[in-house]
Order: structure tokens, then C-alpha cells, then sequence
């Protein structure tokens, strides 16, 4: 029973070490998880259809006192469509004590999946984001609620076809900071 005590109070105290051993650096590495739900439209041949959506990703970053950069993996499944995307971002944020709000933009590309039968090999997207990051007071961790909007020109080419894919959706990602 005292051992269960002493191995909960030593996760406790690296936990409380962690967050102290980051400040006073000038940046700070993490790595971190993300969910998304949202909507995707498909555009073609004029005309659109709209279903939901969502993401499941992993980044990994740099974050500065005013800017915060990083690489993002996403799995996405838009209406019938099963996507991997890597992307780069960059992040401007104010820098208040406890919420900082950002604005961020992202450059990468879909390269993998299915657009129902259809197999994507490369395809360019952008991406959009605001948001606010919430610090936890003692713990290394940091989160972010963020709304995002994803555009992919010429998702496939089928017989002249090319549909273009927006997908906007609601995103909170967890970072551990280093």
C-alpha cells in the first residue's frame, strides 16, 4: 500500500520538475495529439454536397514567445473518404499570462488514401486556423481549441474530373511541452 503512494507522489513530483525545467528557455519543444469533427464539401461539376467529418493527428513543434511552429499528421475521414495529410504550419499568437489567442496558416499535402474506389496519391492543401491556447497552471501541458478550414484543389482526376475538398471542422489538440 505505501509503495502505491510513493510511486503516485514521484509521477506527481516529475510533473511539477517538468513544467518548472521549461521556463526561463527562450523556446520549448512538444509533441502532442489532435481530434477533429466538422463538415467536408466535396465541389463538382458545380455542385456541392456537404457530410460530416473528422481528424485524428499527431504534431510535433517549436513554440516561441510569439510564434509557434510545427508539423502536423492528420487521418481524415471526409464523407467517403479516408485521407492522410502532412503539413507544415505557423502560428502568431499574443502572448497573455494564462489564454493566448492565435491565428495560424499551414502549406502541405494529402498523400495517401481513397476517394471511394479512387486512390489518392499527392494532392496539395492549405489550411486556416484560430483558435485560443489554454495553459494548465503546474503541468507541462498545454491545450488548444481551434476551428480550422482545410482546402484541397484537384482531390483526384477521374475522366476530366477533379473535385475540390473544403473541410472545416472544430479541432482540440494536447501538447506536452519538453
Amino acid at each position: 500500500m505505501k509503495l502505491k503512494y510513493v510511486g503516485i507522489l514521484t509521477v506527481i513530483s516529475i510533473l511539477f520538475s517538468g513544467a518548472g525545467a521549461t521556463a526561463g528557455t527562450l523556446f520549448d519543444l512538444y509533441a502532442g495529439a489532435t481530434i477533429g469533427a466538422g463538415a467536408a464539401t466535396m465541389f463538382l461539376d458545380g455542385s456541392d454536397e456537404t457530410h460530416s467529418a473528422q481528424s485524428y493527428g499527431a504534431v510535433i513543434g517549436l513554440d516561441i514567445p510569439v510564434f509557434r511552429f510545427e508539423l502536423e499528421y492528420n487521418y481524415m475521414s471526409p464523407e467517403d473518404a479516408n485521407l492522410h495529410l502532412g503539413m507544415i504550419n505557423a502560428y502568431a499568437k499574443l502572448p497573455t499570462p494564462v489564454i493566448k489567442p492565435y491565428l495560424g496558416i499551414g502549406a502541405g499535402s494529402i498523400f495517401g488514401g481513397k476517394a471511394g474506389e479512387i486512390d489518392i496519391e499527392s494532392v496539395m492543401a492549405y489550411q486556416g486556423m484560430l483558435g485560443a491556447t489554454f495553459d494548465v497552471p503546474v503541468l507541462p501541458i498545454k491545450i488548444d481549441a481551434e476551428g480550422r478550414a482545410l482546402y484541397a484543389p484537384n482531390l483526384y482526376d477521374v475522366e476530366n474530373v477533379s473535385p475540390d475538398l473544403l473541410q472545416y471542422e472544430l479541432r482540440l489538440k494536447l501538447r506536452y511541452i519538453f
